[in-house]
């Protein structure tokens, strides 16, 4: 019985995660093409229930000891997959691969509500402990291509950011372009990007698509500054990492009891800077969107009896990026 135990062990560690890969895969798909049933219907809550559902019904399937790391919310919050979750159906196999997840099964649900582009379903894996595991609280952010890795910091003011921009990319500031959301809580950062005369991109929603954008050297997008979702910035991060490309993140808290959370579930300063790879720790990690409304991805095309679906997969340790089409009978 040890050396059978020993050699589960043997296995687990030999395995990785993007063993995992048609798994996450299929998960996104799912979501995806369960969030599209609802497009331009308004309704964002029923929609973004269905993709957390239909996600959640692959996991139960999938042959892993899973963990929400990072996600939507907390246990009481259903139907949304809470932080802490349990997922895969070897839960304390010795055997089995254990598995964090950063996870929106519906990023962008307001898009998926009005048919605006970029709403996508996407997760971020890693072994176990190697993914930031945080409350469901706001992250300021920064991102851009590897041309900018080790130029820019949260921790300096948005001019310096946009100078040091400029100068690894070689063009003049008044031909930067930033992706910022438009929320109130931008007001300021808008206003200094304006005085820098810096060329502004407003979104309504969907930081992680506007990342890749910036990471994107053959995109007109160079940056993406402001405060999203902090499952969001982990799933960037991860993504990030496999490309080579920049991304900082600092934990915002919206209220007193997410500070608590932090504290209880995060080891050192809640505070700090987080770089691209205290976020993702493993380069044996995987990230998985497929699309729901067109946009950074083609939407799901429902057409005789099918479903269409589009997707990418990131694969950190290869550095390969590829992206897939699959049809499903619906």
């Amino acid at each position: 019985m040890v050396m059978f135990r020993h050699w589960l062990h043997l296995v687990s560690i030999m395995a990785g995660t993007a063993d995992l890969a048609e798994s996450f895969l299929l998960a996104t798909e799912k979501a995806a093409i369960a969030a599209a049933k609802w497009r331009g219907r308004g309704e964002g809550k029923l929609a973004d229930g269905a993709a957390v559902e239909a996600m959640r019904a692959v996991f139960d399937d999938v042959p892993f000891d899973g963990r929400v790391a990072i996600g939507e919310g907390e246990r009481d919050d259903a139907p949304m997959l809470w932080i802490g979750e349990p997922l895969g159906n070897r839960q304390d196999d010795p055997g089995a691969l254990r598995i964090d997840i950063a996870v929106d099964p519906l990023e962008c649900t307001n898009h998926c509500a009005k048919d605006s582009p970029n709403a996508i379903a996407v997760l971020a894996a890693a072994p176990r402990g190697t993914l930031l595991h945080a409350p469901d609280c706001y992250m300021d952010k920064i991102a851009g291509p590897a041309e900018l890795c080790g130029r820019l910091s949260l921790e300096a003011d948005v001019s310096y950011n946009i100078e040091e921009a400029a100068s690894a990319l070689d063009k003049p500031i008044r031909d930067i372009l930033a992706v910022v959301m438009d929320r109130p809580r931008h007001e300021n950062l808008i206003k200094e990007l304006r005085e820098l005369d810096v060329r502004i991109r407003l979104i309504g929603d969907g930081d992680v698509s506007a990342a890749l954008d910036a990471a994107n050297p053959e995109s007109e997008v160079d940056l993406l500054m402001g405060v999203g979702a902090a499952p969001e910035g982990v799933i960037t991060a991860t993504a990030l990492r496999g490309l080579g490309a920049h991304f900082e993140g600092k934990l915002v808290f919206r209220n007193e009891g997410h500070r608590e959370r932090a504290e209880e579930m995060i080891d050192g300063d809640i505070e700090r800077i987080w770089q691209r790879n205290d976020l993702c720790m493993s380069d044996d990690s995987i990230f998985v969107a497929s699309g729901v409304c067109s946009g950074y991805l083609p939407g799901v095309n429902f057409s005789n009896g099918h479903a269409e679906v589009h997707s990418e997969i990131i694969d950190v340790k290869k550095r390969n990026r590829t992206q897939t089409s699959r049809s499903y009978p619906i």
